[in-house]
């Protein structure tokens, strides 16, 4: 059964629904979480390439979000920068307590095709494996920049709000993280699958 909202809702801003929330509205946060989940489950997804881990650290920032918003202040940071700089830090906990950077054992894409090969599978395995694997080899910035561009979908604007920098600067950082992201893969073109191609 499909649940249905005032219209309001729909188009209120991420801080009225947590302040709507703070005051009682159950529906201010079936809302808000139904806008917000989809893009924090992707960021911790891509962070620590595991579904179940993913959804740990994403119902456990939503958690927090419902903890701070009786003080929430709406001219403070926006809800999706409070949202994605919990699930960073989270995120880091976790790989912390793993002792190592990342999984890459735990790489499980969804496929596009309902019904690929085998070997199409595979493929996309590990391209996906040597993409997160050559992220971590970036400095630290320029790979945060990347991950919030191409993988979590933000715009310029929101990394730069994020990352306390200008959008000038995160630009650059991603200018420059494409081009050695590009320089660690070109060698493995072939294995990938992208013969005859450049990145």
């Amino acid at each position: 059964m499909t649940r249905t909202y005032p219209p309001d809702l729909h188009t209120a801003p991420d801080d009225a629904l947590l302040v709507l929330f703070a005051n009682g509205s159950q529906q201010a946060a079936q809302v808000l979480v139904a806008r917000l989940m989809p893009r924090v489950f992707a960021q911790a997804y891509h962070r620590l390439n595991s579904r179940a881990d993913a959804e740990d650290v994403a119902q456990e920032a939503f958690v927090r979000l419902w903890r701070v918003a009786p003080d929430w202040k709406q001219d403070r940071a926006k809800v999706t920068t409070w949202l994605y700089r919990v699930v960073e830090n989270l995120c880091i906990d976790r790989l912390r307590r793993r002792g190592r950077t990342t999984d890459m054992g735990q790489v499980a894409l969804d496929p596009v095709d309902p019904s690929p090969s085998a070997a199409a599978r595979m493929q996309n395995t590990t391209r996906a494996a040597a993409l997160y694997d050559a992220l971590k080899q970036l400095p630290q910035r320029q790979a945060q920049a990347i991950r919030l561009r191409h993988l979590d979908e933000r715009s310029n604007d929101e990394i730069a709000d994020i990352m306390d920098l200008t959008v000038d600067a995160v630009e650059s950082l991603q200018a420059r993280g494409r081009r050695k992201l590009a320089a660690l893969l070109n060698d493995h073109l072939s294995a990938l699958g992208y013969q005859d191609e450049t990145l």
